[in-house]
């Protein structure tokens, strides 16, 4: 009798456990399933799921996420949480521009929805993957209090952990699959705390106890001084500064440091080195220069005569829409996700809550952001000590991460070289160069992209992190 009791409350333990924190967090997700999205022609050739996730519960904060299952095998394949950089730029760049399985149709703009395709070269072929705007104040993630929104990198780190170890309580059939966290640019700084306070919960025996495999970030700022001091030998190296102009700066500015002039023959050559650094397209130097579309004069913004466009503009939420640039730029397509995201039919096809965002922008610089500590090396030793696996990435046109600087600082972790520097190819070409070593970490470099690589390079990213999942040589 007690040993039939004993099987049945075995049996039982699985959907026991789940629910037991359901219980406790029962208000803090909400979820919808998405099978049709406004400007994409017929239902969605996968499974996406819009949600919030609570992470401030004394000033009413959500955070809206993306949830895209692998379209291969869901309940095999890795879990990535994937965090956009900024700070402040939403997860829909990282879905639509990057890694994710829809993209904009660049055509110019009429007044018309912005029209959305399928992207072949997802990461979703081979990962589940969760689009969180992180931190709050991103994209649809909101507060209801102001005072929330005061945010630097540890409460950032904080709320992707909180937001993670709860939205896996709500979906617990995805606890067991290998976990990765994974973003770019500043989130480059980010991925690496958020892993490591995983870690922590992991050796104190937090429920859920979740299934931390690695990190891996691209074109990835790390907060040492060589992210930034690694441009100007790069534009030398590129042929965009003069050897006498590189020679001077070496020599001028104290221990080639050029974040701050400590002289004045140091400010006169790094001003020098802005105004070339002004004149092209620092997220990709074969590129036209092209305005940005987070500028805050949008007074000068286009406008369309057409009826289509008065009505649609009816139909908006934000009051100033950023300038067009020219359509050859390839941040116009940036400038129709705020007529896609802004529409009354699109926030009601996400199923986003109703008086929370006003203006939905791409990123938003206007929040205050307290910028923390200098370096997260400390970050990536202590995982990689332990053993978890890392992947690193960089487009080799970059110029506001070069990725002469990712290069040393990967070298200073003093791991030996298991792998040398050699080609990785794709179609039989030359896609880039690699080296692994000895502490689980692969660096990779991706031939002819910018900042950030998947939006460059997409088949080549999507073959590389193919390949890294699958512990294959790139």
């Amino acid at each position: 009798m007690q040993s039939a009791m004993k099987k049945k409350m075995l049996a039982i333990a699985p959907l026991f456990f789940p629910l037991i924190f359901l219980c406790f967090f029962s208000s803090a997700l909400s979820a919808s399933v998405i099978t049709r999205l406004p400007g994409f022609r017929g239902p969605l050739p996968f499974y996406l799921e819009t949600g919030y996730v609570e992470v401030d519960r004394e000033n009413g904060g959500e955070l809206f996420y993306y949830f895209i299952e692998s379209e291969s095998k869901p309940a095999e394949d890795p879990l990535f949480l994937w965090i956009t950089g900024g700070p402040r730029c939403s997860a829909f760049s990282g879905l639509v521009f990057e890694i994710g399985p829809l993209k904009f149709v660049t055509a110019e703009y009429n007044g018309s929805l912005p029209s959305l395709v399928y992207n072949p070269y997802s990461w979703t072929k081979v990962a589940n993957v969760i689009f969180v705007d992180s931190p709050l104040g991103s994209g649809f993630s909101y507060l209801r209090k102001d005072e929330g929104y005061d945010a630097n990198d540890t409460s950032w780190s904080e709320q992707a952990y909180k937001f993670l170890t709860q939205w896996l309580v709500e979906h617990p059939q995805f606890i067991s699959n290998p976990l990765y966290i994974a973003g770019d640019s500043y989130a480059g700084k980010i991925v690496p705390m958020v892993a490591k306070r995983i870690l922590d919960g992991i050796d104190e025996g937090k429920e859920p106890l979740l299934n931390l495999q690695g990190y891996l970030i691209g074109n990835p700022f790390t907060g040492e001084k060589v992210d930034k001091n690694s441009r100007i030998p790069y534009a030398h190296n590129m042929g965009i500064i003069s050897d006498d102009l590189f020679e001077m700066t070496q020599r001028s500015c104290v221990g080639q440091d050029y974040r701050t002039p400590t002289n004045s023959q140091c400010a006169k050559c790094l001003d020098t080195y802005d105004n070339f650094y002004s004149e092209i397209n620092e997220g990709h130097i074969l590129e036209m220069a092209c305005a940005p579309d987070y500028e805050p004069n949008h007074l000068h913004r286009r406008m369309h005569a057409t009826s289509d466009k008065r009505n649609l503009k009816q139909n908006l939420h934000f009051l100033q829409p950023p300038p067009f640039p020219d359509l050859s730029c390839r941040n116009y397509a940036y400038v129709l996700s705020y007529y896609w995201a802004n529409t009354n039919t699109v926030r009601k096809a996400l199923d986003i809550k109703l008086g929370t965002i006003k203006e939905w922008v791409r990123c938003n610089f206007n929040l205050p952001y307290t910028f923390g500590f200098d370096s997260n090396i400390d970050y990536h030793l202590s995982l990689l000590q332990r053993g978890y696996r890392a992947l690193v990435y960089s487009g080799d046109h970059d110029l506001v991460i070069p990725f002469l600087g990712t290069r040393q600082w990967i070298k200073s972790l003093n791991s030996s070289i298991v792998e040398n520097w050699r080609s990785w190819f794709v179609d039989g070409q030359v896609a880039g160069y690699t080296m692994s070593y000895s502490n689980n970490l692969t660096f990779a470099t991706i031939k002819g992209a910018g900042h950030t690589a998947p939006e460059y390079k997409p088949k080549e990213c999507q073959a590389m992190i193919s390949r890294w999942i699958a512990n294959a040589p790139l």
